[in-house]
């Protein structure tokens, strides 16, 4: 079988998208590809082969010749095109978040399980990455003992021009949120944000430090430091009764010269994370072919969960209090 695949956006993670799409996939064709801008859609059609080009995203989705939909859109368009594929009865990937607010989320959930089946995998693509796989493997099989802390931070050369310090909350951080509570298999009750004092907090890209208790006793620590000028750097470090895991990210070489020995850092998260979204997207075009969800991806329900926080943690750093995160009960249909 043939999964024709429509790409709606084709911005940094669209065209990335269609190229793993294009490239990666057997089973798998580029149907489409839609963007407001028909020259930027062009563009990544005609490197990756595709066969149409669109810049109506509704109608690109309920198109007969289009099987399955992924969403790499602008964040705010995620949950009402998520909602039109779910109409469309169409399996859809969504990049993250599934929605800035989780009233959108819940919109989404309410219509996936009305459906009676599962239609939506959400774009945390760190639950595939090896590294991370490896922790979660070493917790799982006893080498570490039981779970106590985990440390995290989260690096990038710089903020774009409106990133503020909440906006490293909602935008930056919820990758942190998923995978901390997918590694450690559990749920956060409570969250502190803080900045460094003196730090203007509406400067571009102002770091924040988060602290997270979760329901199964652990901390999870996260900085968030998106002016760190040197490169990207994504680190983690699982702490346990026995002993402690640090994620290594790939290096493909070391560098000698002029009495030096360097390891060159990424300009962004794409190199770091290659196989991550690789193998993600493997394992999403399994689940539109089988109808049976990858036990390692993301959900609607993870996406809310992951929004829920990030409203907490806005919450926490704009005034300063330990906020509780909500923790609505898991609906059977989103049970593993």
């Amino acid at each position: 079988m043939t999964v024709r695949i429509a790409v709606i956006g084709a911005g940094i993670m669209g065209a990335d998208h269609a190229r793993i799409i294009a490239g990666d996939l057997p089973g798998a064709v580029l149907q489409v590809v839609c963007d407001a801008s028909p020259e930027r859609a062009r563009l990544v059609a005609e490197e990756c082969g595709a066969k149409g080009i669109a810049t109506d995203p509704v109608a690109t989705i309920t198109r007969s010749d289009v099987d399955a939909v992924l969403i790499a859109s602008p964040d705010e368009t995620h949950a009402p095109l998520t909602l039109a594929a779910i109409e469309a009865g169409k399996p859809v990937l969504c990049e993250k978040p599934l929605a800035p607010n989780s009233a959108d989320c819940l919109r989404v959930i309410e219509a996936e399980m009305k459906t009676g089946r599962p239609l939506v995998q959400v774009g945390f693509m760190r639950r595939f990455d090896p590294s991370y796989a490896e922790m979660k493997a070493l917790l799982g099989d006893g080498a570490l003992g039981r779970a106590v802390m985990m440390h995290n931070f989260h690096r990038n050369v710089s903020a774009p021009a409106n990133f503020t310090g909440l906006m490293a909350i909602t935008n930056s951080a919820p990758h942190e949120f998923d995978v901390a509570r997918f590694v450690l298999d559990t749920d956060y009750v409570s969250i502190s944000a803080f900045q460094p004092a003196g730090v203007d907090a509406s400067r571009t890209g102002a770091p924040v430090f988060m602290v997270l208790e979760t329901a199964g006793g652990q901390l999870v620590n996260i900085e968030v430091n998106n002016n760190a000028a040197y490169g990207y750097d994504v680190r983690g470090e699982l702490v346990g009764e026995k002993g402690s895991v640090f994620l290594n990210a790939p290096v493909h070489s070391r560098i000698n010269v002029e009495l030096k020995s360097l390891e060159r850092y990424a300009p962004d998260w794409r190199p770091r994370f290659a196989e991550a979204y690789r193998l993600q997207n493997k394992a999403w075009l399994k689940f539109v072919e089988t109808g049976a969800p990858s036990p390692i991806a993301a959900n609607a329900w993870d996406g809310y969960c992951a929004t829920l926080t990030a409203e907490a943690g806005v919450k926490a750093l704009s005034q300063g209090v330990k906020t509780v995160v909500e923790r609505p009960v898991r609906p059977s249909f989103y049970q593993r």
